[in-house]
């Protein structure tokens, strides 16, 4: 490639800076590795761009493994970016979350982390 090719192609890529992105974690509530007094009703997931509503996922696990979530996660249709899940009255223990979410730009980022509910809760 010539310098001035290389050059163009650099100046490119410049401008399409999401061409390139994914929709990463950028804040969760509960908050990852929190330690709660009261048992959330919900977990909400905000993503760092908009998700595509039929391929995105979340589920709540608690410490066995068993899924305790009331699986009706969605995306939020007035914040996009948003991915929420409910959840019955939980007890004290941890719990993971695990999500899977398809950005609109097409790409797949998945993760996991975990918050604790006290002994007090319920």
């Amino acid at each position: 490639m010539r310098p001035a090719q290389l050059a163009s192609f650099a100046l490119a890529l410049g401008f399409a800076p999401g061409a390139f992105a994914h929709a990463f974690l950028q804040h969760a509530s509960p908050r990852v590795g929190s330690t709660l007094a009261q048992a959330p009703k919900r977990v909400t997931l905000h993503f760092s761009e908009a998700l595509e509503p039929a391929f995105s996922t979340v589920q709540v696990m608690d410490a066995a493994g068993h899924r305790v979530d009331g699986r009706d996660g969605k995306v939020d249709a007035q914040d996009p970016a948003s991915l929420g899940v409910s959840l019955p009255a939980l007890g004290p223990g941890k719990y993971r979350v695990k999500w899977r979410v398809l950005s609109t730009d097409t790409h797949v980022t998945q993760g996991d982390f975990t918050f604790e509910v006290g002994p007090s809760a319920r």
